[in-house]
């Protein structure tokens, strides 16, 4: 059934006693980023936030954002197989611990684009904007000789080297979209950007522990039908993004979960008829009045805005059935 989840910080605060009080006990967790860049995915690390998660009542159920995943093995460049030695370990100690989703991302250079943060929705709530038109300055290093057929081929090599360690021990990797799904960014192209790529994505390696990380937002930017996409994906999906913008992959903005263009009942009513057996969490809510909006997306109120509403879809598309 779908679970809904949250994401909650790696070590305890009121967010984790509030998604209690919602009912929500899928923890969805960003490792810490411990300085210089670097992030704390040890195993030791992992094993201590999994400990406190589960002494709390809450389970780990995804792991994503920055995982060990370099730019060198997104381009194909030298010295990735020494990198894929790095996060093939990453995954191993994931299954050890029984940390049964990994999610992660195929954006080489600039990650996830936003050209502005403090756009007005309802009532003076805050959301993000992305408008290629405001985009400006190069790639962040030299990539001008990197194509996309060179991106398709590091990312078979990618999945081909780490599929079987995934299925050995027992780990779902859900491949997000690029965000925002352009043919490129400042120049470096970029491969996760419609439904057809991901049609090819998925056929590079046949198994049920490589699939798609669902994010509603960025297929809705691509143009898809939300609900169609649900089902043509059905059991590959193994993780969702449940969000909306009004746009397309060149300018859209976020916006509240019941004021978009997508029919939210449709899409949850399309989880629940595939079978979705997964987490899904809120993603990139409007900032509220009394938020300082210094992470714009992950503030509280709107997430428990966002849970109430998913609740109430989710009850009324397993009722209808």
């Amino acid at each position: 059934m779908v679970r809904l989840s949250l994401v909650l910080p790696p070590k305890p605060d009121d967010r984790w006693d509030l998604a209690k009080q919602m009912g929500v006990t899928d923890a969805v967790i960003h490792p810490l980023e411990i300085g210089d860049g670097k992030t704390d995915w040890s195993y030791d690390d992992l094993l201590g936030t999994k400990n406190w998660l589960e002494n709390a009542g809450l389970s780990f159920t995804v792991l994503e954002g920055s995982v060990p995943l370099s730019d060198r093995v997104r381009l194909g460049l030298e010295g990735r197989d020494e990198d894929l030695a790095v996060f093939k370990e990453f995954i191993r100690n994931c299954g050890r611990l029984d940390i049964p989703v990994v999610c992660y991302d195929w954006m080489a250079g600039v990650r996830w684009a936003r050209t502005g943060a403090h756009v007005e929705e309802r009532g003076g709530s805050l959301t993000t904007e992305f408008d290629i038109g405001k985009v400006s300055g190069g790639p962040e290093f030299d990539v001008a000789d990197v194509s996309h057929e060179q991106l398709w081929e590091a990312y078979k090599h990618f999945v081909t080297e780490v599929g079987p360690v995934a299925e050995e021990a027992g780990v779902k990797l859900g491949l997000h979209p690029d965000d925002p799904p352009r043919e490129s960014v400042r120049g470096i192209p970029r491969i996760a950007t419609s439904v057809e790529n991901y049609d090819r994505i998925l056929d590079m390696y046949d198994s049920e522990y490589h699939g798609v990380t669902f994010c509603q937002g960025n297929f809705t930017a691509m143009g898809a039908d939300i609900p169609e996409a649900v089902r043509q994906f059905g059991d590959r999906i193994h993780f969702a993004h449940f969000r909306d913008v009004r746009g397309d992959a060149d300018r859209f903005v976020e916006t509240w979960h019941d004021n978009g263009p997508t029919d939210m009942q449709a899409a949850m009513n399309a989880f629940v008829d595939v079978g979705f057996d997964g987490p899904v969490r809120p993603d990139h809510v409007p900032t509220m009045a009394g938020e300082d909006n210094s992470n714009p997306g992950y503030h509280t109120k709107g997430r428990l805005f966002a849970i109430g509403y998913m609740r109430g879809l989710l009850e009324s598309a397993e009722g209808s059935r």
